[in-house]
């Protein structure tokens, strides 16, 4: 029978995803097998997890997914030793309106599972006061337990016992403390961490977060909390369909934006993934009938995706016959030309007339639902669709067919509704899940 705990804190850019990678290694170093999950619409994470627990991990989302999914998702780390869901912002931060079975708060998930929340709390800049913020998340909201706290980038000795004194008046556990440690920080870039295939070290920087955070944080004691859980029957699986049955999918450094629980649900449909790189040059393979390409970073790499004639040529000719979706970078790569962040504008594929700027930076961040008015591979005009947009762009003109039309999560529609044109479609934002 597994075990779980919750990672949070009581706000983002604490140390919960370095906690998380940290006590991973360290319990997989003691030969404990460990399954991570995410909660919350993170597409970066997971793949620090895998590189840390050797398992794939997987988004689990309380305003995305209903129980059933959730449940079924989970079941995996039903023959770990223990799991760990990292969260995402606050404890409760989340919408302001219900989804499918919350809001999307990490707190969701722990009381949906069952699982005691770990807190990595930053004391910087005070000292008794952060007790006062540990006992208030713990006696927020009912149904979620708090299994104690990990202090992190304490400043001295005397500031630590300061906090710890103040959390053990409080009842709170303090299961260590950690001054700031430069060699375990993970790097960031404008849409957060720099992605786990990108840094050649990232087993090494685990490796050191593991031995640091082993040193001064009592990982028996942090075990002992986790509370025993065995994983409910789903009562059907993930409501999901693939694309088509042999699926080109753009994957290299700047198309990698993709959930890997969709992924996972395309195979399990019984669909072939057939990978390519835009960024070396490569074309779609001749033999599929779908073509997608995610989001990611192609503002980096705009120059030379803008000189890939291979790969523009190719897609363009699959596009003659077959449908190509495009989310959020792989909308823009869609488009007639992106600028970037220096001002240098980049022609792009051109299937759709979509075409973006980075030059003036304004952030688009939030939930999404967006219900088709055309289909696209995989669901059908009127479905309802679930998902997520993170982005810095700036439309500068979308005159194709409106694909959607799209709300955030308070029911206020957004002007990002996507486009359709021919055999190519594409949306700003990623795709979690369908309304059932």
């Amino acid at each position: 029978m597994a075990a779980g705990l919750v990672i949070s804190a009581p706000a983002s850019g604490v140390g919960k995803t370095t906690l998380t990678l940290a006590l991973a290694r360290a319990w997989r170093n003691r030969g404990l097998n460990v399954q991570c999950f995410k909660s919350g619409p993170d597409y970066i994470d997971p793949a620090f997890h895998a590189a840390a627990t050797g398992r794939a991990s997987v988004n689990v989302d309380s305003w995305a997914m209903d129980r059933g999914t959730i449940a079924q998702l989970v079941s995996r780390g039903a023959d770990a030793d223990i799991v760990l869901a990292e969260g995402s912002m606050g404890l409760f931060d989340g919408v302001a309106a219900r989804g499918v079975s919350g809001v999307g708060a990490t707190a969701d998930i722990a009381e949906m599972m069952g699982w005691p929340v770990v807190l990595v709390i930053d004391p910087s800049g005070q000292a008794q006061t952060a007790a006062a913020i540990a006992a208030g998340l713990r006696d927020y909201r009912p149904g979620v337990r708090l299994a104690g706290v990990v202090l992190n980038r304490v400043a001295s000795l005397r500031h630590e016992d300061l906090v710890r004194r103040a959390l053990n008046d409080s009842g709170i556990a303090v299961f260590g403390a950690m001054p700031r440690h430069a060699e375990i920080s993970l790097p960031k870039r404008h849409l957060g961490l720099v992605q786990a295939e990108e840094q050649a070290e990232i087993g090494k920087l685990i490796d050191e977060a593991a031995r640091f955070v082993a040193e001064r944080v009592d990982l028996d004691a942090v075990l002992r909390s986790a509370a025993s859980w065995s994983p409910q029957p789903a009562a059907n699986g993930l409501n999901v369909t693939p694309p088509g049955q042999r699926i080109a999918l753009a994957r290299d450094a700047a198309f990698s934006f993709v959930y890997p629980h969709m992924l996972e649900a395309w195979r399990a449909a019984g669909a072939e993934i057939l990978p390519f790189s835009p960024l070396a040059d490569e074309a779609p393979d001749a033999s599929a009938d779908v073509c997608w390409l995610p989001g990611g970073y192609p503002e980096l790499h705009a120059g030379k995706i803008a000189a890939n004639a291979r790969f523009r040529g190719g897609l363009r000719a699959f596009a003659e016959t077959r449908p190509v979706h495009g989310e959020c970078g792989g909308y823009m790569v869609l488009g007639t030309a992106l600028t970037d962040a220096d001002g240098v504008r980049h022609e792009m594929t051109g299937l759709l007339g979509l075409e973006t700027s980075f030059a003036k930076r304004r952030m688009h961040l939030g939930y999404r639902l967006a219900e088709l008015a055309a289909a696209i591979p995989g669901h059908r005009s009127g479905a309802r669709l679930r998902g997520h947009e993170f982005h810095y762009s700036t439309i500068l003109a979308q005159p194709d067919t409106l694909l959607a039309v799209v709300h955030d999560a308070t029911g206020a529609v957004i002007a990002e509704t996507g486009s359709q044109r021919g055999h190519a479609t594409g949306t700003f934002f990623h795709l979690i899940a369908e309304d059932r």
